[in-house]
């Protein structure tokens, strides 16, 4: 069977769109019949029709839709719930297709059933789409699989992410308050140099009157501005651009990383962000049955920073020539003592799984509160640095005045 996508005009004349499984395009225009619709079209989903092909635009299409991490904690929930209650994979996974919303992750689904009524294995269904599921969530579905725990380790993979997804939440959202702040303050400052110090500074250059310096200042930010503020703005997004274009070139990327872990506040939170992601990673993949030197291969492809990503890959090498976990990581220099510590316990007590999920948690909500406390110094800092350019503004505007005063007392 495959999964085909099809449009229609339904009893009362609308259009309707969706994906329907069948053996043929004829299967799939009869049950439309069936329906009382009048099929307009029926085509097999673009992922199965690349499938067939090998070029290279076929094969990224075969990659099929992406997911966001709420997507696919949902989805995972939602199939080990199923999967929990009795159901074959393939009923849960035609269960899970219909009450799905999004046409394309319908098909998409429906197409790994298909290939699981073929005979494979779930996780190898999976892998034709790489883009929505990832080699960690494909390589833990398929030790479950082994198993025989499909449903718990589908439990567990959705505690995962909607854990990941929670605290990378809170950090972008306690992020997003400072950049708000810091373009409404900008935003102010430039109104008012724009508009309001011109209008009043010009009364008094009219009259002949010499400006302080402080305002003349102002006026010649004011006319750089007006002048090129344009250009400036083109120059600050270009710069933006290229920087971007340059991160994909992998030797400048690894510099830029490089000098980020080099930056006293900002690389402690990097290297403890990323190793908090290798520690919770590894924890899932080995609590599930995944060796341990597959699950760090796999977790060391998780960790965005490329110094750290190089350093975890030798670790792993270590490790699979025979070496302890700790020891391997101690010498990649970016793990905490308190982690590293505790690796150590958890490999001596045989509950390493277990340690490297703790440890991992107690150093995510570390860099929680780190990024909390941080907002809360960065608030009050911003309104003092602009009250101060404001007041400066104020001041240059008010001291002409102040001096025309003089001169006529």
């Amino acid at each position: 069977m495959a999964a085909f996508e099809f449009q229609a005009l339904d009893a009362r004349g609308k259009q309707q769109k969706g994906v329907l499984e069948g053996d043929s395009a004829r299967q799939i225009r009869q049950k439309l019949r069936d329906k009382g619709w009048m099929p307009l079209s029926v085509e097999i989903t673009r992922s199965a029709t690349a499938a067939k092909s090998g070029n290279p635009l076929s094969r990224w299409l075969q990659r099929g839709p992406s997911l966001s991490v709420a997507d696919l904690a949902l989805l995972t929930r939602q199939l080990a719930t199923l999967i929990a209650a009795g159901l074959p994979i393939d009923e849960s996974l035609k269960a899970l297709a219909d009450q799905t919303t999004r046409q394309s992750i319908q098909a998409m689904i429906l197409a790994v059933r298909a290939k699981v009524l073929e005979g494979y294995t779930l996780a190898q269904a999976l892998a034709d789409y790489p883009r929505a599921f990832p080699s960690l969530f494909r390589a833990t579905v398929a030790a479950g699989e082994h198993a025989g725990q499909l449903d718990g380790v589908l439990n567990r993979l959705a505690d995962y992410t909607e854990t990941r997804y929670a605290s990378d939440q809170k950090i972008k959202m306690a992020a997003i308050y400072p950049v708000v702040l810091s373009i409404v303050a900008l935003g102010v400052v430039v109104g008012l140099l724009t508009y309001v110090v011109p209008d009043i500074v010009e009364v008094f250059v009219k009259n002949g009157q010499e400006l302080p310096w402080l305002t003349q200042l102002m006026l010649d930010l004011s006319h750089m501005i007006s002048g090129y503020g344009v250009y400036l703005a083109g120059a600050v997004v270009a710069a933006i651009a290229l920087f971007r274009r340059a991160l994909r070139r992998p030797a400048f990327k690894r510099k830029y990383h490089h000098f980020l872990l080099r930056i006293p506040a900002i690389g402690r939170f990097v290297r403890d962000a990323n190793t908090a992601r290798f520690g919770s990673t590894v924890a899932i993949l080995t609590s599930s049955g995944v060796p341990l030197v597959e699950a760090m291969r796999i977790a060391s492809q998780v960790v965005s920073n490329l110094p750290i990503q190089a350093a975890l890959t030798q670790a792993t090498v270590a490790v699979s020539e025979g070496g302890s976990l700790h020891q391997a990581l101690r010498e990649t220099g970016y793990f905490s003592p308190i982690m590293l510590h505790m690796i150590a316990s958890g490999e001596s007590s045989g509950e390493l799984d277990s340690m490297l999920a703790r440890t991992a948690r107690q150093q995510e909500e570390t860099l929680e509160n780190t990024v909390s406390a941080l907002v809360k110094i960065f608030e009050p800092v911003m309104l003092l640095v602009m009250g101060g350019v404001v007041g400066l503004i104020v001041a240059a505007i008010m001291m002409p005045i102040l001096e025309l005063q003089q001169m006529v007392q």
